[in-house]
């Protein structure tokens, strides 16, 4: 029997069907980089047994991703849009949580990580798309293990991804968009964007960017690309802000912008380093890239608006910051410390062009930026991943003994496959969105703030 080496994150150790049986017909997968999957292996049936240590780090891990969504970018978009608006941030980030957590539990766990009806090399609906053995999460009992953790953490860990996934495409359409087609478009875009690409990333053999070799240890496609993506197909269909680009729209309090931040880039080593599902190397290397690649991507970022504006600004770097944070994100289990380097500071320079002179150049109104950080960010850490996951520059090494050409070519057609896949279905869920009341405000709400037309409410009463 064929054996495949593979790196694939958050579940890319489970083997095929782990999901689809209880717990004593698990699959054991080994920890840490490079854990070896074989699919039918008598060695690949044993039971596994519960670690203590990885079930603490886990804990911890799941509360910091929590944590990058409440309060994290609730106060990071917050500090940005105009007073006004503060309240409909905060509350869209709020909404959103407490939506994905009870769809996650109604069926959105099976449906991104159930194995059944997955054969390894065969394209078939299982290839994209989970079984629905675990909905209302049947059989997750205090005794069900995933590797070597409860279960039930391993649900509530990939929640968390959940959740902050359609809480970024809030900052492409801040300021503007009515709270009731939000509600609608994030559960519609939830199961049919979110969903889909996560099985077919991390839910082992069978899955279509599996089979391909895609490496994406902590979610550059599944979180980053696929949100940045329909931020910028939302930001084009709501049209622009009234006034913009010709009206002041300076963010009212960057204060609360550098503190979420700062709390974004903490809880992303919940987001990258807990991607091991283990307290092991391979989650120590992982913490060590991301803050390596936050740091550079920082100070690129800022070197290139002190070349460009003559001086460098707070949002700045704490841009900067985040987009090193989203590249590394995808190669945060293969990279090394020289990839980390290379990646940050891409991104950094990279993205500040592309959220200052790239939406100008074709006039979409991103409120934001989730396309110029997390989209074109998630697309450098994607594709630089396939050259930086290499032996030769210090990475963990690519899988099926690839070159870094073919392994390139792979980590593109993901990129591809989830640009049209999350354009395609933000589009048709807007659209759907939109017969729930309207999708955009008003002129007259929109001048008098969100906070007050929508919400009744102001953030500040002073």
């Amino acid at each position: 029997m064929r054996m495949r080496v593979r790196e694939g994150g958050a579940l890319g150790r489970v083997a095929k069907g782990a999901l689809g049986a209880g717990a004593s017909g698990r699959a054991k997968a080994g920890a840490g980089l490079a854990a070896l999957l074989a699919a039918g292996a008598a060695s690949a049936q044993d039971t596994p047994t519960l670690s203590a240590g990885d079930t603490a780090w886990m804990l911890v891990a799941t509360a910091l991703v929590l944590l990058m969504t409440l309060p994290g970018l609730a106060l990071f978009y917050a500090g940005m849009v105009r007073a006004k608006n503060v309240l409909s941030v905060l509350m869209q980030c709020f909404a959103i949580c407490g939506l994905i957590t009870v769809l996650w539990v109604i069926y959105g766990y099976t449906l991104a990580f159930d194995t059944t009806g997955m054969v390894e090399g065969e394209i078939n609906l299982a290839s994209f798309i989970g079984g629905t053995s675990k909905l209302f999460l049947e059989g997750v009992t205090r005794e069900s293990l995933v590797l070597a953790i409860p279960e039930s953490l391993f649900v509530a860990f990939q929640m968390t991804f959940a959740i902050i996934t359609p809480a970024l495409i809030v900052g492409a359409f801040a300021e503007r968009m009515r709270f009731a087609a939000l509600l609608v478009f994030s559960a519609l875009w939830f199961t049919f964007a979110y969903l889909p690409i996560a099985h077919m990333t991390w839910a082992g053999p069978g899955g279509l960017f599996w089979d391909w070799g895609v490496l994406d240890f902590a979610g550059g496609t599944v979180v980053h690309i696929n949100a940045g993506i329909a931020g910028l197909v939302a930001a084009i269909v709501l049209g622009k802000r009234k006034g913009w680009p010709t009206t002041a729209m300076a963010p009212h309090h960057l204060g609360y912008t550098l503190i979420g931040a700062a709390l974004l880039w903490v809880g992303w080593f919940g987001f990258n380093a807990g991607s091991a599902v283990a307290a092991n190397g391979g989650a120590a290397m992982a913490l060590l890239v991301t803050q390596i690649a936050a740091a550079t991507a920082a100070l690129g970022w800022i070197a290139a608006e002190w070349v460009t504006h003559g001086k460098p600004s707070a949002l700045g770097i704490a841009s900067g910051a985040i987009a090193g944070l989203v590249a590394i994100t995808p190669a945060a289990g293969t990279a090394g410390p020289l990839g980390a380097l290379a990646i940050g500071a891409v991104a950094g320079v990279v993205c500040f062009f592309a959220a200052t002179k790239l939406k100008r150049t074709f006039g979409y109104d991103d409120s934001l930026d989730v396309f110029g950080v997390h989209g074109v960010g998630g697309i450098i850490g994607a594709l630089l991943t396939g050259v930086f996951a290499s032996t030769a520059f210090g990475g963990a090494g690519l899988p099926m003994e690839r070159g870094i050409g073919e392994q390139v070519f792979w980590q593109a057609a993901a990129v591809g496959v989830t640009i049209v896949w999350s354009a395609v279905v933000t589009l048709v869920t807007l659209k759907i969105a939109g017969l729930f009341g309207g999708l955009r405000a008003t002129p007259e709400e929109e001048q008098e703030g969100l906070d007050l037309a929508l919400h009744g409410e102001s953030g500040y009463n002073l």
